[in-house]
């Protein structure tokens, strides 16, 4: 089964804990499509931030001569999970799934173990 942008942010806020969700352009920085549930997360500002995460990992790597796939990238606040995993394939070139989790509400290696299935799911 192949999914939407939509329908995939639909399945990771999904996810127990789930508060935001968003598939990133890192090229750009820009949110394709976000879902959310807190008004405290704006998603388009955690998409720019996160996209030089992504890009500052990926030079880092390419430095050290790493040659190896981020599968995700792990933030963790106080009270919050910040998730970046990376799209496969070659629909999913430049872009990443990003997920933030109640801390107190979500089982991280469930998250992960979901976010990996939509991943695997999402047609671009």
């Amino acid at each position: 089964m192949t999914t939407g942008l939509e329908q995939a942010l639909k399945e990771a806020m999904a996810i127990d804990g789930a508060v935001g969700a968003a598939i990133v352009d890192y090229t750009s920085g820009m949110a394709l499509a976000a879902q959310g549930t807190s008004k405290d997360l704006d998603l388009t500002v955690a998409a720019a931030g996160n996209t030089d995460v992504l890009r500052a990992k990926a030079r880092t790597m390419e430095m050290l001569e790493i040659n190896e796939r981020i599968e995700d990238i792990l933030i963790t606040l106080d009270s919050q999970y910040h998730l970046i995993r990376p799209l496969g394939g070659r629909a999913g070139q430049g872009l990443f799934l990003y997920l933030v989790l109640s801390k107190n509400r979500a089982n991280l290696a469930m998250a992960r173990h979901q976010l990996r299935r939509v991943e695997a799911e999402i047609k671009v």
